[in-house]
């Protein structure tokens, strides 16, 4: 099994096609190893080498795709959020320690603006008129001496910050090998071949993307086709030019495209899926049955988090093996179920713990995290995933949530997934997502934002007669808050903690 990301794409055929993007011709194999070289000595020249901290900041497309696969097979890549605000750059740059900045040799964005107080090297992308997809050049005022070394199976090739939701974020650093074996655990999931493309509409600052997309199809010598980012209303023309076999995206990405099927009929005909693959979140049972029924292919959910590498479980690719509301079978790592404050394993509901090659060896200058999240037992370190689950007879994990997303209502826990399941029921709700209300005497309270579908006169009351109807009183939001769209993060997730403080719902103290 390959160990670093050099040798994931040391076998591949020259000429085969790697990286596409709208309008532009196919970069093969030959040429991102080219590429690999090019920007190597370019690196090399500036400084810059193995070990050396390089942040990248460049828009979602081919150049963001290349620009991870080539430098982390020469330096650490820590790629950040285009959207980020100075002050944002400025923490995650100081944080990273990073030497270096990449970013479009027109940018001149706050990126630059921290990086430059921060006394950083800049290094500026161009793309020359007419190349292939993905290939740039790099330039750069700094120079010196480098570690001319090619990172080894061991060295750190990617650093990526949780989301912080709760908390100061936590520094991810992810080993050559964790990229190698992660991208490994999902090829062989899916199935993946030289003969499949991927259709990339996932950010490329994020584990999903980078991973599941990128490199897990360069690990079986396939394609990826860059989209500049997720647009519903441009994905079926994306789909229509790329000529995909699959694509993966997170859940309130799907259930905008099926908004979208219908008028589209025709690209779906012409371009068959051999599969669609969901991540990031939960994938509402009712969108999977929906999007089965629409492309006519199986939909695979994974269950995956950044201190995995990405992938942790998967649904089975054969036909009629996936199960709705399930997020699959172990994939790749080991996958047991811990007692949520003990050190040990049980049977039943508890924490998902994984173990395997894929997983962060744990967090940067952090130990009392790495105390509170890493454990031995039976042989093996396990991690603490913060999700709460059972495996059921046949083997696949259900998740109930978060465990800092369960709602405490007066002692009794409510999954606020159960309750998204019950309310995507009703025949005028497209989008739920179940959070907790701050609740003077019960401690917490749940509540619900939902969207409607357009035109539907459903009023609050009628949703929550809807609840009372199919789930026990204690679980039936006692707030429900329509609204034409849910908040969501970066990576297109919804986001129950603080949703309530983000809606107004809370009094200020």
């Amino acid at each position: 099994m390959h160990t670093t990301l050099s040798a994931v794409l040391s076998d591949h055929a020259g000429a085969t096609p790697v990286i596409g993007a709208p309008d532009r011709d196919w970069l093969s194999y030959d040429g991102l190893r080219e590429l690999t070289g090019e920007v190597r000595a370019a690196l090399h020249g500036m400084g810059i080498g193995r070990g050396d901290r390089v942040a990248i900041v460049l828009p979602n497309g081919p150049e963001m795709a290349a620009a991870f696969v080539t430098i982390a097979q020469v330096a650490t890549t820590a790629p950040l959020n285009p959207a980020y605000r100075e002050e944002e750059y400025d923490f995650y740059l100081s944080d990273l320690r990073a030497k270096a900045l990449v970013v479009m040799a027109d940018y001149d964005g706050p990126a630059l603006a921290a990086a430059t107080k921060a006394g950083m090297a800049i290094v500026h992308v161009s793309v020359p008129d007419g190349v292939a997809a993905g290939y740039f050049q790099l330039s750069s005022a700094a120079s010196g001496p480098a570690d001319t070394a090619d990172p080894a199976a061991d060295d750190v090739a990617l650093i990526l910050h949780t989301s912080g939701t709760t908390s100061r974020p936590k520094i991810v650093p992810l080993l050559q090998s964790n990229i190698a074996a992660s991208a490994e655990h999902i090829k062989v999931s899916l199935a993946l071949t030289q003969a499949d493309r991927c259709l990339n509409v996932m950010p490329l600052f994020h584990i999903h993307g980078l991973i599941a997309a990128v490199t897990a199809s360069l690990a079986a010598g396939g394609s990826v086709w860059c989209a500049p980012g997720f647009d519903a209303l441009r994905f079926f023309a994306s789909m229509k030019e790329a000529q995909p076999t699959w694509y993966t995206a997170v859940p309130t990405m799907h259930q905008a495209i099926l908004s979208r099927a219908g008028r589209n009929a025709d690209v779906i005909a012409a371009t068959p899926l051999r599969f669609l693959r969901s991540s990031s979140a939960s994938l509402p049972a009712q969108v999977m049955v929906a999007l089965n029924q629409t492309f006519g292919a199986p939909v695979i959910e994974a269950y995956g988090m950044t201190e995995a590498t990405h992938q942790m479980a998967c649904n089975p690719l054969a036909s009629g093996t996936q199960k709705p509301g399930a997020v699959g079978i172990p994939a790749g790592p080991q996958m047991r179920i811990a007692h949520e404050t003990e050190n040990r394993l049980i049977k039943g509901t508890g924490e998902v713990v994984i173990s395997g090659p894929n997983v962060t060896p744990g967090y940067e200058s952090n130990p009392d995290a790495n105390a509170k999240n890493f454990f031995e037992a039976d042989g093996a370190r396990w991690f603490r995933t913060g999700d709460q689950g059972a495996f059921d007879r046949d083997g696949y994990l259900h998740l109930t949530g978060r465990l800092k997303e369960i709602i405490n209502r007066g002692g009794e826990k409510i999954s606020p997934l159960e309750v998204d399941g019950v309310l995507l029921d009703h025949p005028d709700i497209v989008q739920v997502v179940t959070f907790a209300l701050p609740h003077p005497k019960l401690g917490e309270e749940v509540a619900a934002a939902v969207v409607l579908t357009d035109g539907s006169v459903t009023t609050e009351q009628d949703i929550r007669a809807f609840a009372t109807a199919h789930m026990a009183d204690f679980k039936v939001p006692r707030r429900v808050i329509i609204l034409d769209e849910i908040p969501k993060g970066a990576t297109g997730k919804m986001q129950r903690i603080g949703l309530a403080e983000k809606l107004g719902l809370v009094e200020k103290v």
